[in-house]
C-alpha cells in the first residue's frame, strides 16, 4: 500500500486516542517499513508471497515488543513497534486477496458498502484459497515503474503482486474496502494490545 493511504489509516483509525506526538510516532515507523533494505527479503512485512505464518509471528513479535517497551517505560520504542505492526496487518488486505473472498461471500445482486466489510471474518481467515501476491523478481521490479507497467504487467503471472495488489485507488473500487478493512483492523490490533496492558501503561502508550 502506498504511504500516504498507510499513514491515513492511522490517523483516521487513532487520532484522539493517542496524543498527536504518539500518533506521529507511529505513523513513521509504519511507513518506514517500505524502506527499500525492508522491501527485498522480509515478506512478513508486507504479507507478500503467500508468508501467512511468518507475517502472524511478525505482528505477535511486534505487539510483545510493545508490551516489554512500556514495562521498561520506553515509550518511543512501543511506538515504533506499534507503527511497525499495524503496516503488516494493513498491508493484508492490500496484497492478499482477502477482499475478493469478502465480496464473494457478500455480494447478493448488488455490492455491499464498504464500511459493512469484516476485516476478521473466521472463514475467509482459515480458507486454503486464501492467498498474497508473489513476487517475481527481477521482472516484478519494473512493474512499479508507472511507464513501465503497462508493458510489464501482462509478462507476470496472474498470481503476481503486480496482478493482486490493492496498493491505491488506481486498483479500482476494492481500494475502499481495503481502506475500511484496514482501518477497523487496525483498531481491533489497538484493542488488542492495550488489553494486555497495566492502566498506567496504557496511559503511557497512548501518551495522554
Amino acid at each position: 500500500m502506498l504511504q500516504k493511504y498507510h499513514a491515513e489509516i492511522l490517523q483516521r483509525a487513532l487520532a484522539g486516542t493517542l496524543s498527536p506526538a504518539a500518533l506521529a510516532k507511529i505513523i513513521d515507523a509504519n511507513v518506514n517499513q517500505d524502506r527499500v533494505s525492508a522491501q527485498l527479503g522480509h515478506d512478513e512485512y508486507h504479507f507478500d508471497n503467500n508468508a501467512f505464518e511468518k507475517s502472524y509471528a511478525y505482528i505477535e513479535e511486534q505487539r510483545s515488543l510493545v508490551v516489554s517497551s512500556l514495562q521498561g517505560e520506553d515509550a518511543p520504542s512501543a511506538w515504533f513497534a506499534f507503527g511497525r505492526l499495524t503496516h503488516t496487518v494493513q498491508d493484508f488486505y492490500a496484497h492478499s486477496n482477502y477482499i475478493d473472498l469478502w465480496l464473494a461471500l457478500h455480494t447478493n445482486g448488488s455490492r455491499p458498502a464498504p464500511l459493512l466489510v469484516d476485516p476478521v471474518e473466521p472463514v475467509i481467515l482459515e480458507a486454503e484459497v486464501l492467498r498474497s501476491g508473489k513476487l517475481y523478481y527481477p521482472l516484478e521490479l519494473f512493474s512499479f515503474i508507472k511507464p513501465l507497467k503497462p508493458i510489464v504487467l501482462p509478462l507476470l503471472p496472474r498470481d503476481s503482486h503486480a496482478w493482486m495488489n490493492l496498493d491505491s485507488p488506481e486498483q479500482g473500487f476494492k481500494f475502499d474496502y481495503v481502506m475500511q478493512a484496514s482501518i477497523r483492523r487496525t483498531v481491533i490490533e489497538f484493542e488488542r494490545t492495550v488489553k494486555e496492558l497495566r492502566q498506567d501503561r496504557v496511559k503511557l502508550f497512548i501518551d495522554r
